[in-house]
This record gives structure tokens, C-alpha cells and sequence, in this order.
């Protein structure tokens, strides 16, 4: 199958994340929200005792990340993925409340993509290891929740052209699997 380049503006809309398949490339434009898994956690917890939410879930992304403090000047500093199956306990009810896309490294849960299937959402993967660099895509940056969490904080981003891979599309299509079994296929001689 032949994967394409894609170019995404948030918030996403179902419509959106239909015409999205694993295995493509995508660079995602607009405001995404940082959060590990302290703050899920607060935000389930917020959800539990019927609080109001830091910010409106309705199309939004996560991005599964910690900044480091930003040198003089910049919005941010360093901001690589974070492996998401910490979030996997919390993903299903966020997704429930309208999130859409999830930023990580690593493989989810079978509940995650039962969720990603069922709330027509995506898992994006980001490169590892690359830190600084998707550091450069971050326009601007702010603390909207948790400040007192330091760098697990929920941030705000405006980001510009952030590099990803759908790494499972909402057809429940995964591209580690997909991955793994084409290895398999390689090596079978």
C-alpha cells in the first residue's frame, strides 16, 4: 500500500481522520495539549467530580509530552515523545469526551484501539529521539493546567508542521502490526 504525505490543521474532524491510514505521513499545524500521565490522571479526576476540563476535548490532540524549559527567547525547549502506554488507563474515557488524536511513541492497549475505532480517532507516532528538533515546530507555548506538575503540566502549543506517522488509523489499522508482519513476510524464505 502506498502511503501518503498529509497535512493537518487542528481541531480534527471526523472527516479528517477518515481520509487518514496507517503507515501515512503527516505534519499537524495548529494547537495540540501536552500532558503525561499525571495530568491524565488529574483530568480523570476532574472528569469523576463533574469539574469543568481545562480546555474543550471536541477534535483535540495530546500530545504525549514533557517540555524541557525553554532557552532565552524560544517558546520551549526540547519536546520528544513520551511512551503512551502510561495513558492507556486514561485515553478511553478522554476519547469519550472528544479527544481525537494522541501523540506518542510506543505501542497502545487493546482498549485504546477499541476507543480510536469507536470515537473515529488516530494515534500519531512521533520520532523518538528527536527532542530538539520537533522542538523547532513549536510557535508558541503555555501552562493552561497543573502548573504545579513542573514539567507534566497541560500545555497549550501552537505548533507548525509537527512530523508524524499514523501509527493507528481509525479502521483500527496498525502500523506496528503491519510492520511486524511484513518483516515476518520477508523472512519467511
Amino acid at each position: 500500500m502506498e502511503h501518503n504525505t498529509i497535512e493537518l490543521t487542528t481541531p480534527l474532524t471526523d472527516a479528517v481522520i477518515a481520509g487518514l491510514h496507517a503507515g501515512d505521513m503527516a505534519y499537524i499545524s495548529g494547537e495540540v495539549y501536552t500532558a503525561r500521565d499525571a495530568a491524565h490522571k488529574r483530568l480523570c479526576e476532574l472528569l469523576a467530580k463533574g469539574e469543568p476540563m481545562p480546555f474543550d476535548f471536541t477534535g483535540a490532540v495530546i500530545y504525549y509530552a514533557g517540555p524541557c524549559p525553554p532557552k532565552p527567547g524560544k517558546p520551549i525547549g526540547s519536546v520528544g515523545p513520551t511512551t503512551s502506554g502510561r495513558m492507556d488507563i486514561y485515553s478511553p474515557v478522554l476519547m469519550k469526551q472528544g479527544l481525537k488524536a494522541m501523540i506518542g511513541k510506543g505501542l497502545r492497549s487493546k482498549e485504546v484501539v477499541d476507543a480510536i475505532i469507536k470515537h473515529r480517532g488516530v494515534y500519531f507516532a512521533a520520532i523518538g529521539g528527536a527532542a530538539a528538533l520537533m522542538g523547532k515546530n513549536v510557535q508558541r507555548a503555555e501552562v493552561i493546567a497543573f502548573d504545579e506538575l513542573g514539567t507534566e503540566a497541560v500545555r497549550r502549543l501552537t505548533i507548525e508542521r509537527l512530523p508524524v506517522v499514523v501509527a493507528i488509523d481509525c479502521y483500527g489499522n496498525n502500523m506496528y502490526e503491519q510492520g511486524r508482519a511484513a518483516f515476518r513476510m520477508m523472512n519467511r524464505d
